[in-house]
This record gives C-alpha cells, structure tokens and sequence, in this order.
C-alpha cells in the first residue's frame, strides 16, 4: 500500500532525460546551419535560453573553438517560448515543452571537420526539478562525416530536414493516466481504505426499488468527482483572474500534518468504529435533512452528499500531496490541464466507491443474509481504531506531544487484533450479533490470519523493525526499550555526548529530532556543512518529514542494511531535514520569502530551502553534496533497491575523492 503512494510521491524525482540530436543543413557554397534538437520527456519542460540571474537553470549552448570553422551570429531559438511570471523566483520566465529546436549558422573553413557542441539545461514537473544536466554533442561537418558518440544520452542522426513538430503532443494523455492509476492506488492507503466498510455500511441500510439502489450509488461517485473537481476548478478560476500564487501546497500540507484535522479524523474513526460495534446509529440531524428537503428522496441525496463529503474530507490526509502536486500546474500558466487532470482523478478514485454503494443492494438478494453482515461491521470496526491511530501519532510526531510513542503504538494495535481475533472464533459477542452455534471455515482461516499477524505485532515490542508496516508506525527512535540494548531509548543521539557541532555545542533541535538506527547527523543544514568541510567528508542531505510514510519505509527497510549503514556512519556526514516539523523557531532564524512571507516553523524553513535550492517539495529526496554544496551525483528519491541505494552513496564518495 504505502509503495504506491511512494511512487507518486517520488515522481518527480525520478530520472529523465532530455534527448539532444543534430542535423546539418547546407545554405550556401560554404555556409551551414546546424539545427539541435531537445526531446524532452513527457510532463517536464525545460527553461529557455533565458539568461535569467539568480532564476532557474537557463539552457545554454556553446561550440568548442575550432580552426576549420567560423560561427555567423549567436544560437536561435526556434521554438516559441511559454512566458509568465514566476512568484518565487520574482522574474518573467520561459519554458519548453515536447521538442525544442535551436540554429546555429556557421561557415566551414577547410573541408571537414568534427564541431563540438556543449549544452546545458534544466528539466522540471509540478512538483519537482531533476539537478541541471549537460552533455557534449559531435557534429559532422559536412553532413556525412563519420563521428563518435561521446555522450549515450546525445544521439547523433544524419543530415536531415529539420521539421517543427507540435510541442507536447499527448504529455496531456500521460498526465491522465497518470492520475488515473494513482487515483486507483489512492484507495488502498490508510486514511482512504478504511472508508469502505463507512459506505458499505451507509448504503446497507438504504430502501427503495433496486433501480433507485443504482441511481443513489452512481450519485455517490458523482458527488465525489464534483467534490474534487468543483473546488479546484473554481480555486484555479480565481488565481487566474487575480494572478500571483495563491494556490499552493500549504492547504494540503496542513491537512495532512497539522494537528486540528489530525484529530478531527482521528475522532471520525473512532466514532465510526464505536456505531459499527453498535454502540449507536449514526443518522443525518433532523434540521438538516428537513431543510434539504421533507421527501424520502431528497433525504437520500443529501445523506449521499454528506457522506461524500466525508470521504472527501478524511481522504484529503493522503490524497493532498496529489491533488497539491495537480494544483501546482496552474501556477504555471496552465488553465485546462489541472482541471480535466483533476477529473480522471477523481473519477478513477470514485469508482471503487461507487461499485460497493451498488454491492449493498445485492448482498440484500442473498439467502441468509443475516448477523454475518453485522460480523463484518464488527471486524471493520476493529481495523477503523487501529488505522484511525495513525491520525493521532502524525499530529503527535509533528508537535512533539510525546503520548504516542512506538510501544504503546503496538500495545493498542496488538490488544485490538486479539479482541478482533476473539471475535471471528465466537469468544465475544456484541449486543447486535446473532448467536453462532459453530465456528464456519471461513471465520476459523480469518482467526488464523489475524492471531499470525499478533504474533508478527508482538516481538515489536522489544525493538523488532516489523519493516512490513514501517510506514504506519510511529519512528523506532520512540522506542523506551530495545532487546540489547539496555533500559535506553533506541538513539543516544547527540544528546549524550556523540556527535558535537565545529563550535562544540550540540547539534540544533537534536533534542527532539532523531536519525534512524541509532546514526549520528544534524538537523540544520549550515551546521552540517560546516561540520562536513571541518572532517572532510561528503553530505548526505535527507529531506524527510514525520508523516512522510515512504519515508520510514526507506528507512526500515534499505537503511537497516549493514552496508547501507556503515558507509553512512563512516563516509558521510548526515543531516536530515523535516519539512512538516511544528517547531517554532527564534525570531533570529525566521525566514522571509521573496514575496515577503514570514516562514516561523522549522518544517516551513525547510521545505522552503528544498524548492528554492533543489526545486523538490516530495519526501523522501536524497542529496549528496561536495565542497561548496557542489552535487556530486545525481539525487535520489524512493527506491526500495539496496544494491542502488550501495551504489548510489558509493559514487558520491568516489565523486568526492575527485574534488580532492
């Protein structure tokens, strides 16, 4: 579950490439025109020749010198640029998108020879931008002349007539599958999932003919689409008219992580749980329902609404990142993309719910239909308090609360599976249920299975990773007690006396802040520099947050590797850096944005230094870094390969040992 909302979440981080190709074009006796050709990979554009200083990587293109050949005039570009102002770097801009053709003209000299071409340039998605790239290019002049690739990436062609396709051709396409599959992938994440037993449950106790048991279902995932889509549709309407960037990210990222909705949906589950164990039935207030309308029909549609606006709402901890990277696009002067790619969204994540509003109807068709849908009621239940915790440990892990450390976390979870367990074999009964006078095949295997996943829970309790849910359970630096490691927590950390900053104190907020696997690093990225230039070692920069799920899942499970760990211990001087921590800091350490926004919170000041220096906002995002924060390869995002991760920091080291 939590590897397909990584994969969005790290998209766009993931490695692409901008393929450059040339051709040769003869004007004249002896004059050329030598055309360079960007394809550029689908929902990225890249930045114009600009110049733009202190702004984004401009693409740039310079000729080797050469004696057999005079240049005439400066590079062209030929394609047309996509203008706009951009708020955070305070200057108009350019970008291209699909293909991008840029001329030169030159006069050859002698009779052949082999011109090299250097280009630079930088890609960017939504959310994200890859490290600028470059590369060299060898052309044959005449057309003809045989060369060397130099660059695998920079593929050279034959001489050929330049045309000038469409730019972009079906990155709108790509955009809606995307979301499409992510829309479905939306379902099975832990603040979405748990709504299915909600609609299931509501639309068991609807009444009327089985037609109009179709018509309430297929309103329901019409109310979600347009809840989605209308908002948004509007918001992006709006910024349009009144420009600037008022749609952001920050919304979503305050659902998901601050405290006051955290809790709210924590209550919503447990509420849900406490009626699905038959403690009350929840029903629509009676002033609304009359102010809706006094018909039965109209009653139903407005209890559909409501209850698709719950899902909508609760969804929102987990889709946010979605619908916030979508949104980002109309910033970019997109209008249409955002909104029609919102509806493939929505739509693919309404089907499923649709299709269990129809399932109700049809469980009423069966014989013995009796006290085993109340049983599934009851189990559901039993998964709604254990998922609905997840609520409460983010917003308690984001503002230090320090109530729901990693034990008690297990303790809740293993008590609620045994009850569950209890209940599938008859042990409890509910005032609801109705008698069993044996024990079915069915409920016995589910027994099995959950009482196996007890015994899974249990060894947690001393320290064991459980790497299979790392992603819902709060960080093992929580831990009081782990097998063999005495009384202590799991992370001495800096506190105690490890690891100390260039002036000697103790690295900043590492006395609420920890790295995972007892490793020693920083939480201020100019502390870390300093510290790294002092002992002369790479950085390792990790932007992570508390309620980034993939990334306690990187952490569980490519981390713990002894090799992992011990080139991060011995190679790499660590600094991670929490983009939702609630930590205000002093007033000193503020942080004023270019369009005069105050950042007060540590977890603002750092996700603000992520898109600015890096342009990422996604979790988790790994940088190494050199003298003078020179990148030393390329950054990584989520990927659960160990071998990668290995090669991935062994070739920063080796890069490093280069700039010596």
């Amino acid at each position: 579950m939590t590897t397909l909302v990584a994969l969005f979440i790290a998209f766009g981080a993931s490695a692409q490439s901008v393929d450059w190709k040339s051709s040769v074009k003869q004007l004249d006796d002896r004059l050329y025109e030598v055309t360079l050709e960007a394809s550029i990979p689908s929902s990225f554009h890249m930045y114009d020749m600009g110049p733009y200083e202190g702004g984004p990587q401009a693409t740039t293109i310079t000729f080797e010198p050469n004696a057999d050949v005079e240049l005439e005039g400066g590079v062209e570009q030929v394609s047309q640029s996509h203008r706009y102002f951009d708020q955070m770097f305070g200057m108009e801009i350019g970008t291209l998108e699909g293909k991008a053709l840029f001329t030169q003209k030159l006069r050859l000299l002698g009779d052949k020879t082999l011109l090299k071409a250097n280009l630079e340039w930088m890609i960017c998605n939504d959310g994200s931008c890859l490290p600028p790239d470059d590369t060299v290019l060898e052309i044959a002049l005449p057309a003809g002349a045989a060369v060397s690739e130099t660059v695998p990436a920079a593929k050279l062609t034959p001489a050929q007539p330049v045309t000038k396709d469409a730019a972009g051709g079906g990155s709108l396409w790509a955009l809606i599958l995307e979301a499409v599959l992510w829309g479905f992938a939306a379902l099975l994440t832990p603040c979405v999932f748990p709504m299915v037993p909600m609609t299931v449950s509501f639309f068991m106790k609807s009444s009327g003919s089985a037609a109009m048991g179709r018509f309430r279902a297929a309103m329901y995932g019409v109310f979600i689409v347009a809840l989605y889509t209308l908002p948004i549709a509007a918001i992006i309407v709006i910024t349009r008219v009144i420009g600037g960037d008022a749609v952001t990210a920050d919304i979503f990222n305050w659902l998901a992580t601050h405290w006051l909705p955290n809790l709210i949906f924590f209550v919503v589950f447990m509420v849900f749980a406490a009626s699905f164990f038959g403690a009350f039935e929840i029903t629509m207030p009676s002033w609304m329902v009359n102010k809706t309308d006094s018909k039965a029909d109209s009653k139903g549609m407005a209890g559909i609404f409501f209850m698709a606006l719950t899902l909508v709402l609760v969804s929102f901890s987990c889709t946010g990142p979605i619908v916030g990277s979508v949104l980002i696009k109309s910033t970019s002067g997109e209008f249409w993309s955002p909104i029609i790619t919102m509806v493939a969204f929505s739509t693919a994540f309404a089907l499923p719910f649709t299709v269990f509003a129809f399932f109700p109807s049809m469980l009423k068709k069966m014989p013995k239909s009796g006290g085993w849908l109340n049983s599934v009621k009851v189990v559901l239940g039993f998964v709604e308090v254990a998922l609905g915790l997840k609520f409460l440990s983010v917003a308690d892990q984001t503002y230090h609360w320090g109530l729901l450390d990693r034990e008690l976390y297990l303790a809740i979870w293993i008590a609620v599976f045994s009850l569950m367990g209890l209940y599938l074999l008859g042990k409890i009964k509910f005032a609801h249920d109705s008698d069993m006078p044996y024990l079915s095949v069915g409920r016995l295997a589910l027994s099995i299975i959950v009482f196996s996943f007890v015994v899974y829970l249990i060894p947690g309790m001393w320290g064991a990773p459980l790497k299979g849910l790392s992603g819902y359970l709060p960080p093992l630096h929580t831990q009081d007690f782990v097998l063999g490691q005495g009384g202590g927590t799991v992370n001495a950390s800096a506190a105690e006396g490890g690891l100390l900053t260039v002036d000697g104190r103790k690295p900043k907020h590492s006395d609420f802040l920890h790295l995972a696997h007892g490793l020693e690093g920083f939480f201020d990225y100019e502390e870390a520099k300093a510290y790294a230039e002092k002992v002369g070692k790479p950085l390792f920069v990790d932007f992570t947050g508390h309620g980034c799920v993939n990334c306690r899942e990187m952490e569980a499970r490519v981390w713990s590797d002894p090799q992992v760990l011990d080139i991060l211990r011995k190679e790499y001087v660590i600094v991670a850096l929490y983009s939702d921590d609630k930590k205000e800091l002093p007033e000193e350490e503020w942080v004023t944005t270019e369009t005069g926004k105050v950042l007060k919170s540590l977890g603002k000041i750092n996700s603000h230094f992520a898109l600015k220096t890096y342009g990422v906002n996604a979790q988790p995002y790994y940088v190494l870094e050199g003298d003078d924060a020179q990148q030393l390869v390329e950054p990584r995002g989520y990927d659960l390969s160990v071998d990668g991760f290995v090669d991935f920091l062994r070739r920063g080291v080796e890069a490093y040992k280069k700039q010596k």
